[in-house]
């Protein structure tokens, strides 16, 4: 990769304002981790961005020392050792926004929850300080608008560190019909750190992989239909898809205004309820947030070891026995539920033919909005942006097929750039009606029910990637009703196949994040299901399946 912008630095140099990040061979040691605090109690590269925060206000580490660490960190495990390609680009003001930060907890301000914690940032969000916002496409390598997205205003208000920004599925996973999740022009495939030739899904497949192997506190993802939520949970880790409309879009790359939303993801509940209640709110240059300051909460308050007692949860699985070991991790998951309290109702969900439908629609809008909306986007970007259409992009992808398209083409594109203006009455008559229909399938099963949410299964274990045939194993979500409605969907870790991730989702109505992360902190807190990645280059590496293989 070409180095990045001013501000920023493409991620294959170990320079990094100055600082050296040297490789060191060999796994992390925790007690190791914080560089020049061997005073100080021990503290883990997976520590919660609330652990981070007590070590800070204890005076065990500060914010400079846990950037340094993170680098340290993210030299050895993504630039090489596995080389998870999860970092895209590194910003070199972090270690001096660290001191400031550092300096104003010593003067005794502190902003809250964040100050001083590490984020990274999905490469379609613009950060000024972190160069060029590619989308992972080499059509936008000159992108440096020198603008902050306002959700990135409200994180530096709020005292988080950004580290720098993860590569992702390029074009958000809208480019080609078999894709392959997680791959991008500008950085490569990004690799799940539970088993390295098995999917990170994406699109926000670099911020689940970081997350997943200690790159950072906390990371931002974006979502159009699950790519928060298959990242998170296909990494192991928690993710939320807010309510579209609880988080502004602007100055992110776009698919759709109607589904786009960013989310938190996180090691914890706890994480993205405090990320989330700092990103929330009204934002007058995206109006789909006009009402976002009234709905929004502190959702740290939510948070409830008890929140399951007495709530009537729906189960609602309709791929079921698609993986047997995703029946047995959410049949105990399921079970963990009603030994918290939690009252569980059998659901049949929508029938095969109105999801479907469902389907069919939201792929004929999501292209003309698609359109629409990244044509409007490259308008504002700098002149030494080539690329002013969608066309111009098609074109850019052809010359450099080479380097653009070595495992797949660009259908999606070729289909969009041929759709209808958004005043179309025949693509608006077709939004209004999957947006009606996902919301009666959702709201009909709580309603009907009398539930506060539904769980299912966020998907099946992470299929290997396969460059022959692209795309990968898929075994059933629940990310589409929730998607298409712009209601809010949680994913929490629930256990592992085979060692690798399978985690559960919370679906609920416009609005309530904080009840959904209420439930999923007290599941969390019960069933304390996630466990920290080994790096293994494959399933077959696992010691019981390496015996079964290999009898002695």
């Amino acid at each position: 990769m070409s180095a990045g912008a001013p501000g920023g630095t493409r991620y294959n140099s170990q320079a990094f304002g100055g600082v050296r990040m040297k490789r060191v061979a060999g796994a992390m040691v925790m007690a190791g981790f914080i560089a020049g605090a061997a005073h100080a109690q021990a503290l883990s590269p997976y520590a919660s961005a609330g652990e981070q925060q007590a070590a800070m206000t204890d005076g065990r580490v500060t914010s400079e020392q846990l950037v340094r660490a993170y680098l340290e960190r993210i030299a050895r495990y993504d630039s090489a050792g596995p080389k998870l390609n999860a970092v895209l680009v590194l910003n070199r003001q972090a270690l001096a926004d660290a001191r400031k930060l550092d300096a104003e907890r010593k003067a005794g301000k502190v902003r809250g929850p964040l100050h001083g914690v590490t984020i990274l940032l999905k490469d379609n969000i613009e950060h000024a300080a972190s160069g060029a916002t590619t989308a992972g496409s080499l059509a936008l390598a000159d992108n440096v608008s020198g603008r902050d997205a306002p959700i990135v205003k409200r994180l530096a208000e709020a005292g988080a560190v950004v580290l720098g920004k993860t590569n992702l599925s390029e074009w958000a996973n809208f480019r080609s019909l078999r894709s392959i999740s997680g791959w991008s022009g500008m950085g490569g495939l990004v690799r799940n750190p539970y088993s390295l030739d098995r999917t990170a899904c994406g699109s926000s497949s670099g911020s689940g992989a970081a997350i997943a192997a200690g790159f950072a506190g906390l990371a931002i993802g974006t979502e159009t239909d699950g790519s928060v939520t298959c990242p998170a949970a296909m990494n192991g880790i928690v993710g939320l898809k807010p309510t579209v409309g609880l988080v502004s879009r602007s100055l992110i790359v776009p698919i759709s205004p109607e589904q786009d939303t960013a989310g938190p993801m996180t090691r914890t509940v706890a994480d993205t309820a405090a990320l989330l209640s700092v990103i929330a709110g009204s934002d007058p240059t995206d109006p789909a947030t006009r009402d976002a300051d009234a709905k929004k909460a502190d959702y740290l308050k939510a948070l409830d070891r008890d929140a399951l007692k007495g709530a009537r949860i729906g189960v609602w699985f309709p791929w079921k026995g698609r993986s047997p070991q995703t029946d047995l991790v959410f049949a105990e998951a399921v079970k963990t539920l009603i030994a918290q309290g939690a009252v569980t109702v059998e659901l049949k969900g929508p029938d095969d033919a109105t999801m479907s439908k469902i389907a069919e629609l939201e792929s004929d809008t999501l292209r003309t909005e698609f359109k629409a909306a990244l044509d409007a986007y490259l308008a504002t970007t700098p002149a030494t942006v080539r690329s002013r259409t969608l066309a111009d992009l098609i074109a850019f992808n052809k010359a450099n097929a080479g380097r653009e398209m070595p495992l797949f083409a660009q259908e999606i594109f070729d289909i969009s750039v041929t759709k209808p203006p958004i005043t179309d009455p025949a693509y608006r008559e077709k939004r209004a009606k999957a947006t009606k229909l996902a919301r009666e399938a959702l709201d009909r099963m709580l309603a009907d029910n009398d539930l506060v949410a539904v769980v299912s299964p966020s998907g099946g274990p992470p299929a290997i990637v396969d460059p022959v045939n692209g795309g990968g194993g898929f075994f059933g979500s629940p990310s589409r009703l929730p998607a298409v409605s712009g209601y809010p969907h949680l994913t929490v870790p629930a256990g592992y196949a085979t060692g690798l991730p399978i985690g559960i989702s919370f679906l609920g109505p416009a609005w309530s994040e904080a009840k959904l992360l209420g439930l999923g902190y007290a599941f969390e807190q019960a069933a304390k299901a996630r466990r920290e990645p080994e790096f293994l280059p494959n399933v077959g590496a696992r010691p019981e399946i390496a015996r079964a293989y290999d009898p002695q």
